[in-house]
């Protein structure tokens, strides 16, 4: 059963004792590839330090909105320089993770829609997929997206909408990502609305170290997890660990545009 971790922190310092060994464990349990995703300029290097260790490895670089009060004037330049030098590289692979944040509330709106559209328009420009943030903002998110048209679509990430807005997102060409918040068994709206997804519009996540499924309360997430999160959420939704697993691996190999198999 090959799977995909569509979405990773693995440059975190939660990872610095154990690193090759969890890697090579995930390997072992079927993960063949992973993405990490940068979430401000001073991760960056880190994250394409890493990811030049490891050929399964992909990188996405991108401003989050969780840091907005971090982020200079000239990150944005910045960016587009870091994406203009490793444009075609094949570990290169979305930008992100950006998006928008309305659960906190003291992160400025107007600051995140505008960050959030400089960087939709470097997804745009690059021709790369967006991975998105979106958390309490699916209507501002939809109506900007409507507006950027991206022809790669993206991710997003960690899924909990409604049924029409996952409609939406996926008529824009985006991917839902899926990972252990559906696995809790409090999730009853989430687990009602997985069961009605498309299986073409799915991938999996782990959003490691964070969001640990129910199966391991309390520990760090990683991608050894992934797999066990793949069968709970394939129980939730009536299919077999395997079904899912080919249609989320075949949805990440085709929006990222991977060759499909383990590499």
């Amino acid at each position: 059963m090959e799977l995909i971790d569509t979405h990773t922190h693995l440059d975190f310092p939660d990872f610095d004792d154990d690193r090759e060994a969890l890697l090579a464990d995930s390997r072992a349990r079927g993960v063949s590839r992973m993405v990490v995703l940068g979430v401000y300029q001073a991760n960056w290097q880190r994250v394409w330090d890493l990811v030049q260790r490891d050929p399964q490895l992909h990188a996405a670089f991108g401003l989050h909105p969780v840091y907005l009060d971090a982020h200079q004037p000239a990150d944005l330049q910045q960016l587009g320089d870091w994406l203009t030098r490793l444009a075609g590289h094949p570990q290169l692979c979305a930008v992100g993770e950006i998006g928008l944040d309305y659960f906190l509330a003291q992160l400025d709106r107007e600051r995140q829609q505008s960050l959030f559209e400089a960087q939709l328009q470097l997804a745009v420009d690059f021709h790369l997929p967006a991975l998105l943030h979106v958390r309490r903002s699916h209507a501002a998110v939809i109506a900007t997206l409507k507006r950027f048209k991206l022809k790669r679509g993206g991710i997003i990430h960690a899924f909990a909408g409604s049924r029409e807005e996952a409609r939406e997102y996926i008529k824009l060409g985006f991917k839902l990502g899926l990972g252990g918040a559906a696995t809790w068994p409090q999730a009853l709206r989430l687990r009602k609305v997985l069961a009605d997804l498309p299986l073409d519009s799915v991938v999996l996540e782990t959003d490691s170290p964070d969001m640990a499924p129910a199966m391991f309360p309390g520990q760090r997430n990683s991608p050894q997890h992934l797999p066990a999160i793949c069968s709970a959420l394939a129980d939730i939704i009536g299919i077999a660990p395997e079904q899912l697993a080919r249609a989320s691996t075949g949805n990440a190999c085709e929006l990222f545009g991977w060759p499909s198999g383990t590499p």
